[in-house]
Formats: C-alpha cells, sequence, structure tokens
C-alpha cells in the first residue's frame, strides 16, 4: 500500500526513531508499504519518519545505477549492487571514512527543493535486516550518500541542517512557503 509521505516542517521529521528491538508483522508490512512508496515517488531512499513512523527503519536502493559506485562489500565480500538493493535496514550505526565531498541531495520531504551537501564519501554501515542479519556495509558513491541521507532522517536530522549557511539563506523563502503550506 503507497503510503503518504509527510512535507517539512512536519515534527515527525525531527523526531529521533526509537531502535527496532522486534521485527513483526507490522514492521514487515511498513518496511513493504515503504518500498512501493519510496517507488512511486521516484525515490532513492525512505525512512519510517517520511511516512509518519518514528523508528529507525529505512529503504535504499540505487540498483538503477549500476555505476553510481566504485566498490561495494558486505561481511567483507565483494557485492554488485544488485545483490544487495533494495536494502532495507533497522538499527544503523554509521562509521564515516574518506575524505568530504559536496555532492547535490534532494529529499521526498522537502519537493523541488535540492541543494549542495558535503558528507563523507564513504560509509561502513552496520545494519540490521527484517530477517535478523546484522550486516556491514562499505561503500562509496551514491549508495554512501543514501545510507546517511536516510540514517540522519532516522535520527530526526534533514539534508537541510548540512546545508552552509549560504544555501540555507538562498532557500529561506522557499522553506517559508513550505511552512505555510504544509505547516
Amino acid at each position: 500500500m503507497i503510503r503518504k509521505i509527510v512535507f517539512y516542517p512536519e515534527p515527525v521529521l525531527r523526531t529521533v526513531g526509537k531502535p527496532v528491538e522486534e521485527v513483526t508483522d507490522e514492521i514487515r508490512e511498513l518496511a513493504a508499504d515503504m518500498l512501493e512508496t519510496m517507488y512511486e515517488a521516484s525515490g532513492v531512499g525512505l525512512a519510517a519518519q517520511q511516512v509518519g513512523e518514528a523508528i529507525q527503519l529505512a529503504i535504499v536502493d540505487v540498483s538503477h545505477d549500476p555505476e553510481c559506485i566504485s566498490y561495494l562489500r558486505v561481511n567483507g565480500e565483494e557485492k554488485e549492487l544488485s545483490e544487495v538493493c533494495p536494502l532495507t535496514f533497522i538499527n544503523p550505526k554509521l562509521e564515516l571514512v574518506g575524505k568530504k565531498e559536496a555532492d547535490v541531495e534532494g529529499c521526498l520531504s522537502f519537493p523541488d527543493l535540492r541543494g549542495d551537501i558535503l558528507r563523507p564519501s564513504e560509509v561502513k554501515a552496520t545494519v540490521e535486516t527484517l530477517d535478523g542479519e546484522t550486516l556491514v556495509i562499505e561503500t562509496d558513491g551514491l549508495f554512501s550518500r543514501a545510507i546517511q541521507h536516510e540514517t540522519d532522517h532516522l535520527f530526526g536530522k534533514l539534508f537541510i541542517d548540512r546545508m552552509s549557511s549560504a544555501k540555507k539563506l538562498a532557500i529561506r523563502r522557499q522553506l517559508k512557503e513550505m511552512q505555510e503550506q504544509y505547516g
């Protein structure tokens, strides 16, 4: 079922998600709905907060662009994106590595808003799957960026929080319009 994506300034977007202690049928259903919702919205990632649920559950799928990374290891083994995506993960812990690089990001909770975001180029993410498996994912490129972006959501941080002061000034009017429209 396609869920309604919540837009800024909805308070749930700033809410730190509760860790998922047990994967119930409701959690599995939410994850399936989120995947369907993300694809319908042409996104590459979606966090539970974006559909109104303040838990540590997110989905990322960048498999449409296999050239978007230069490497991918899962539990120390080389993998292809198609073997890992879509990635549904809970309770992530990130180790950010590599130099910081700026790249354009958008967010389904901020329609029509884009901005250069400075993030570490690589990530080592320890995540749990819905099947209770622990995965250690090491990657770069868009997959790294998407995992970082969605994990930020799980902890109440938005991509606008990572924008430069100049960019925040430049989008001030857009944010005010969003507050009036969706607030």
